[in-house]
């Protein structure tokens, strides 16, 4: 393949990997992972969680990092290059981040309107209920923080890959760790004062595992839990990692660096569930833990009031933490879709984030509407509540990122076959250390755990179930 020499590259491995590390570490990590550990079990959901991102995870994020860097392209036009007839997984690939980006930025201004108020002394105005659905009924403040949370991504975006991401990256992940690890310490501290309740006996809950009750299948339900996750954790079938891939120096040894994403990625995973767990298990119980989508903005400000006058300044600081994660998250999307322009239509870096900055506040306004002057409410297949951010969400991850997923073990297993990647794996002399799991997953193993993915999205598993 002519591989364009002049591509922006990172400037070695550590910048790569801190950028795909902070694409992982979003919202998703944040209040996705904690949710799911707490429902599914505990220590139970992490065991599977980590078999699965060592197997599954692994093939998924090896795949298209090195889709990325074999073909020096973007996800728009890596696929249709590494084989003519993909060009329209490429589009396909090309419009999860598209319809992500909007979304996300009106999420990120939530919790920059949250960082805001805790920053000003206003979480226990926060903490009131009804304080976050009067907040996102509003038509036009959370228009307004959401231009802002944009603003910043596309800053970032506009420096590019050496000025921006990379360096971006190398302030905000070591910060964000940081803060990571003081809260999830401080949250082993507290009591309760009104019950016998410790941050101490919340960790518990999260680690050790919880089989009461427990069926095949419930350990069906939390395999699938699990694998829905590491979508989001490892940043895979969105574009992302096929972008950051096509950044990746020639000489710098991917299998390290996969490895490396690994272990970051689980690891701030797990001190997010054990900074929020045992914090939420204290004060409020296991009922508190079942928040789901809600535990950021309702269910946690009322554990920061909790918490008394430190509380002002635990909120404050978490607000700042998610802020980072959900920057570092919302560059790598926009940058999935600015390359993907920049490649196709051979447009430059500023041209091609000026049209996707466009195209994500046009469509986040029309979200920010969704929750007042252009409020509905359907139900989707799988059975939930939604409005315009729910549609956009179950759109892109419950239907399109499976299906982006499958295509990819097709592509890779039966029409270049998995050497195509192993080989781009072990360019300079380095080893694929699990290259006979690569294989086996990629051709059999992936595409069954994705089929049931996708019929659990589709609403399907339960009815096949039952």
């Amino acid at each position: 393949m002519n591989n364009d020499n002049k591509r922006n590259t990172f400037t070695g491995s550590l910048g790569f990997v801190l950028a795909a590390a902070g694409s992982a570490v979003g919202l998703g990590n944040i209040w996705r992972f904690p949710f799911l550990a707490a429902k599914d079990g505990g220590g139970l959901f992490l065991v599977i969680y980590l078999v699965l991102a060592l197997t599954f995870g692994y093939t998924l994020l090896t795949s298209e990092i090195a889709i990325g860097r074999k073909t020096k392209q973007s996800p728009l036009t890596a696929y249709g290059k590494i084989h003519k007839g993909c060009k329209p997984l490429g589009i396909l690939a090309c419009m999860v981040p598209i319809i992500i980006m909007p979304y996300y930025c009106v999420i990120g201004g939530w919790v920059l309107k949250y960082f805001v108020g805790f920053a000003t002394g206003n979480g226990k105005k926060m903490a009131k209920d009804g304080y976050f659905s009067s907040f996102i009924t509003k038509q036009y403040e959370p228009i307004i923080y959401m231009v802002v949370f944009l603003a910043i991504t596309a800053v970032v975006v506009f420096l590019g890959v050496n000025k921006g991401i990379e360096s971006f990256s190398k302030i905000i992940m070591p910060a964000l760790i940081i803060m990571i690890i003081g809260i999830a310490i401080f949250s082993l501290t507290i009591k309760d004062p009104n019950s016998s309740r410790t941050g101490v006996d919340g960790l518990k809950k999260l680690v050790i595992p919880n089989f009461d009750g427990m069926t095949a299948k419930q350990f069906f339900k939390v395999t699938v839990d699990a694998m829905g996750q590491l979508f989001f954790s490892l940043s895979v079938a969105m574009g992302i990692m096929v972008a950051y891939g096509s950044y990746m120096p020639d000489d710098a040894k991917m299998a390290k660096s996969i490895n490396q994403i690994e272990i970051f990625d689980t690891l701030v995973a797990f001190l997010a569930a054990a900074m929020i767990i045992p914090s939420v298990f204290t004060f409020m119980g296991e009922e508190g833990m079942s928040a789901g989508p809600g535990l950021i903005f309702i269910t946690l400000p009322k554990v920061f009031e909790a918490m008394g006058g430190i509380g002002a300044i635990v909120g404050a600081l978490f607000f700042a933490m998610v802020i980072f994660a959900a920057i570092t998250s919302s560059v790598s999307i926009m940058e999935a879709v600015v390359s993907s322009f920049m490649d196709q239509f051979k447009v430059k870096r500023r041209t091609a984030g000026v049209i996707e900055a466009i195209i994500a506040i046009a469509a986040a306004v029309v979200v920010c509407l969704g929750y007042n002057k252009l409020f509905f409410n359907i139900k989707l297949p799988n059975g939930s509540d939604a409005q315009i951010l729910d549609i956009m969400d179950y759109i892109s991850n419950n239907i399109f990122m499976p299906i982006v997923a499958i295509s990819e073990c097709i592509l890779i297993g039966y029409i270049i076959k998995p050497e195509t990647i192993i080989e781009e794996v072990e360019k300079n002399n380095t080893k694929m250390g699990r290259k006979v799991l690569y294989k086996i997953m990629i051709k059999y193993v992936a595409p069954v755990l994705l089929i049931i993915l996708f019929l659990q999205s589709l609403g399907l598993l339960d009815f096949i179930l039952n």
